[in-house]
């Protein structure tokens, strides 16, 4: 027996140092494969961006003939000037200097570069869509708890009901609708821009100021958002309402919104995380249409604009700008779901 001793532990230890590393690889490799697929889908993007750009009806150089009365060699020149005589290819390689310098060339409209712009109007687009993102998130979320604990109640059906209504209605149709109402019959809000006309000078002010501009643009972005999160949240929990645990816990003694809040809601919260996450980067690159319809200076507004002139810098800037967040936040979204369920750990 004392003989045997020595293998055992020794075979036990052996197998635990090779479990060890398996797992640290195992965390590893799932890393690399998940930033090796992210930097694939920023490439193609990259390449999306000119290609698909290019073939918009249009001519920038045409319009600016015509806006500006030029000649037949003021065109050619300024044909020259932005690089546009060239080929395709040169054109595209061009392209791929400024994108991997992170300059993105010179805006035709604004005269600057796109690089400066972008960084202009970035944080007012993070300002609007991370507070309509914010209050999305927590009251999804506690609506969807809600509702699903009182699962075909007066208040789910209520809840579940607008849900699906607000989720099926056009963002920028519920957009024009609230700008009408709020702001054009009854004027409680501001119907555009991020500030007045004459800001008041002291910060406080300024503060009330920029949050009356917000308030019509947030509600409109979370209404069409917030219903997501009810849902998946919603569906999930009535599904952990059948596991053996909660019974378990309600042996124990606990009560119904300990129950709740302790065993059944953290188990929930786990297949909404990938959502909340992509959901913050579609946030951002669908805030074109409700700042273009509230006038808000920020990176949905730029990208109207560039649409509009066509502006190929400025669009194809804008584009692998916010195809990059997107990308980003859903790379974010796999490592926490990794992190907060250990059976993708183990896989």
């Amino acid at each position: 027996m004392t003989n045997a001793l020595p293998p055992l532990s020794g075979v036990a230890n052996e197998e635990a140092g090779d479990e060890a590393p398996r797992r640290g690889s195992s965390g590893l490799k799932y890393a690399l494969s998940k930033i090796g697929g992210a930097l694939i889908s920023l490439v193609m993007v990259i390449i999306l961006g000119f290609f698909a750009f290019k073939i918009l009806p249009g001519d920038p150089v045409a319009k600016m003939a015509r806006e500006g009365n030029l000649s037949a060699e003021q065109v050619e020149h300024l044909r020259h000037s932005l690089g546009l005589d060239k080929s395709l290819w040169g054109q595209f390689w061009d392209y791929l200097g400024n994108v991997f310098t992170l300059q993105f060339g010179e805006s035709y409209v604004y005269k600057q570069s796109v690089s400066s712009l972008i960084g202009e109007y970035f944080w007012n687009t993070i300002l609007l869509t991370g507070t309509a993102a914010v209050i999305a998130i927590a009251l999804g979320l506690w609506l969807g708890q809600r509702s699903a604990w009182k699962r075909g109640s007066f208040f789910d059906k209520i809840t579940s009901g607008t849900s699906l209504v607000l989720w099926s209605v056009p963002t920028f149709w519920l957009a024009l609708l609230l700008l009408m109402v709020f702001g054009g019959v009854l004027q409680w809000f501001p119907t555009g821009g991020m500030m007045s006309p004459n800001p008041p000078t002291d910060w406080l002010d300024r503060v009330v100021d920029v949050a009356s501009h917000m308030v019509l643009p947030v509600i409109t972005m979370v209404a069409v958002v917030y219903a997501q999160y009810v849902m998946v949240m919603r569906a999930s929990l009535i599904e952990e309402m059948r596991e053996d645990y909660l019974t378990t816990a309600r042996g124990k003694g606990l009560r119904e919104d300990l129950v709740r809040t302790r065993h059944a809601v953290p188990n929930a919260l786990l297949p909404t995380v990938t959502l909340v996450f992509m959901h913050i980067g579609g946030l951002i690159a669908g805030a074109v249409t409700v700042e273009a319809v509230f006038s808000w200076p920020g990176l949905g507004k730029l990208t109207f604009a560039a649409v509009t002139g066509p502006d190929l810098p400025l669009l194809q800037g804008t584009f692998v700008v916010f195809s990059a967040i997107i990308i980003v936040m859903n790379l974010l979204a796999d490592f926490i779901y990794r992190l907060l369920d250990p059976r993708v750990r183990t896989s």
